[in-house]
């Protein structure tokens, strides 16, 4: 275990118990007066969760600390205890101390940052493929690995909303994802920049037309997680929510089979070409 983790281990311990607590049994969403992260069901998350908290341990330290010697130095130098002003210009060695503890603290939460950065970034072993396009103001997807069929997900109105469905989250159609399997996820865009995020996930990647962007996602937990647009997209940005749907392997094998027979053919709706898990490309 890193020598970090082991020092900030109780003020970590604690800022992890506060973020359990107010995780509730619906993980896929957030609450009202929720404190603390959503629930996280990816090894992304973790480790963003991970991080979250070593920030918040460093922040706390540095506002103490800061607080304290603000306090010490109001006391002491005030015109009662000290009447005589000093006249000292500059001390050495505190002018190095200021100088290289923020370096080290820097450095401190540099090393992991760069970690999750490529982590989060680089697809680990995809074992199938899934693109989703942003469109003013709704999401297609697109499963060029499982009978390369696509469709669009747009809001639920209010009257359109079954019992237990959350409002302005809930959508006509879900993303369906097998537990337990990296996936590797291509966000576009049709007209203008958009984001594809999911808090439970740890993702939040931004479409842009023309262009490709990658990630990954392995969910451990099934359920139903929710998400939203996170790029000022228009009027409707507000209205342009996620739903995903996570099921056992065997359950997504007889859905994808469905679906290919619901949905049209990705290739004849789009002619896009797209790279499966193993890289190929299919017409």
């Amino acid at each position: 275990m890193p020598a970090w983790r082991i020092l900030l281990a109780p003020m970590a311990l604690l800022c992890t118990l506060v973020t359990s607590l107010s995780a509730q049994a619906d993980h896929g969403m957030a609450h009202p007066w929720q404190m603390g992260l959503q629930e996280a069901v990816t090894p992304v998350a973790r480790q963003i969760n991970d991080f979250h908290n070593l920030l918040l341990v460093i922040i706390t330290v540095i506002a103490v600390f800061v607080t304290l010697l603000m306090l010490y130095v109001m006391v002491k130098f005030s015109a009662k205890n000290n009447p005589t002003p000093r006249t000292t210009t500059h001390n050495t060695l505190l002018e190095v101390l200021w100088t290289a503890i923020p370096i080290v603290i820097l450095v401190v939460i540099a090393i992991p940052s760069f970690k999750l950065l490529y982590y989060a970034d680089s697809t680990k072993d995809a074992e199938m493929t899934i693109k989703a396009v942003g469109h003013q103001w709704y999401w297609s997807y697109e499963y060029p690995d499982n009978g390369e069929f696509t469709f669009d997900a747009a809001m639920l109105e209010d009257e359109e909303l079954e019992p237990g469905q959350p409002r302005l989250l809930a959508t006509d159609e879900a993303v369906v994802i097998p537990v337990n399997t990296n996936i590797r996820l291509l966000i576009a865009a049709d007209d203008v920049l958009h984001a594809w995020a999911m808090p439970a996930f740890g993702i939040k990647l931004d479409g842009v037309p023309g262009r490709l962007n990658e990630t990954w996602v392995r969910v451990e937990k099934e359920g139903t997680y929710y998400g939203q647009c996170s790029e000022l997209c228009g009027t409707g940005h507000g209205f342009m929510p996620i739903m995903v749907k996570v099921v056992s392997k065997e359950a997504f094998a007889t859905w994808a089979e469905k679906a290919k027979e619901e949905y049209a053919s990705l290739h004849e709706k789009t002619g896009v070409k797209l790279a499966d898990a193993n890289g190929k490309t299919a017409e």
